[in-house]
């Protein structure tokens, strides 16, 4: 078996490449979680207690790997988007 070490910048560097090249391969645009700076600026609030009653009530999906660190499930702020739309008078 043959060892290859290389420095950590380059390691990072390189995950990165083969995110990008996966998320091409497999057309993905958006990733599934998101910070909560990303889920204000898709909900256009400004407010992080307004984000946190969101999350409180249910109205998106949250994940919280750490304790710290809340992530915010994309698909759950476009369904919450789209069941707030308003319809266009005609």
């Amino acid at each position: 078996m043959e060892v290859i070490c290389i420095q950590d910048e380059a390691f990072y560097e390189l995950i990165e490449v083969v995110v990008d090249r996966l998320k091409e391969k497999f057309q993905v645009t958006q990733d599934k979680w998101v910070t909560p700076e990303r889920a204000m600026e898709l909900l256009n609030i400004k407010s992080k207690t307004t984000l946190q009653n969101l999350r409180d009530t249910g109205a998106i999906t949250y994940t919280q790997p750490q304790r710290k660190i809340i992530l915010y499930d994309y698909d759950s702020i476009m369904e919450y988007l789209d069941n707030h739309k308003k319809e266009k008078f005609t």
